[in-house]
């Protein structure tokens, strides 16, 4: 059975990339199934320069198929901050400090000026392929206080004012279809096969 290695500890990002590889006759390993974990120095610049560092480490060390995700939250009226440093903005992965701080810098900020943008990079590397990378964003407006209790990360204070709820207020449906993980997923599908088939060896 072909393998592929997701480049994440997250069980719901792994799920969420099972749906889409195991149909595909694809196993699906993540960083959790590795006895030593490589470590791996993220200093791109870009969320899409980030995810092929991992990509391309990983594919590198261990010969095999490789998929990595790099996403954040870029704040219109903070100049695209927090940005690749989202998960690391007050503290590494601390979403309650990260979301304090976020609330702190827009103190003050109208309504009317806190839109914002989620962004994913999705790459996917190959021994001695070109990789195929793939986008997702979806734009909303940050608020002042957090609702909802799903999610992750920025997702309590990510309003869309087309559904009128948060990430956090979402179904899990609703998410994969509006969400910046889902919209790149969307053009993953869209790309996959036939990148696959072109780089058979």
């Amino acid at each position: 059975m072909k393998k592929i290695l997701i480049a994440t500890k997250n069980q719901g990002k792994a799920r969420e990339f099972c749906a889409f590889f195991n149909p595909r006759g694809f196993k699906v390993l993540t960083l959790n199934d590795l006895e030593q974990i490589p470590q791996i120095i993220e200093n791109g610049t870009t969320f899409t320069e980030n995810a092929m560092i991992k990509a391309q480490t990983l594919t590198k060390l261990l010969g095999t198929v490789t998929l990595a995700d790099d996403s954040g939250l870029m704040v219109t009226a903070l100049a695209g901050r927090p940005g690749i440093y989202s998960a690391r903005y007050a503290g590494d992965h601390d979403d309650a400090a990260n979301n304090a701080k976020l609330l702190r810098e827009l103190s003050g900020v109208a309504k009317n000026e806190r839109q914002a943008v989620f962004h994913t990079s999705l790459v996917v590397t190959r021994p001695q392929q070109t990789p195929l990378t793939v986008v997702g964003e979806v734009t909303g407006e940050i608020l002042t206080k957090a609702r909802g209790t799903d999610g992750f990360g920025y997702d309590p204070l990510f309003y869309l004012p087309k559904l009128g709820k948060t990430f956090a207020e979402l179904t899990s449906v609703e998410k994969n279809q509006v969400s910046h993980r889902g919209k790149a997923i969307q053009q993953l599908s869209q790309e996959f096969d036939g990148w696959w088939q072109n780089n058979k060896e």
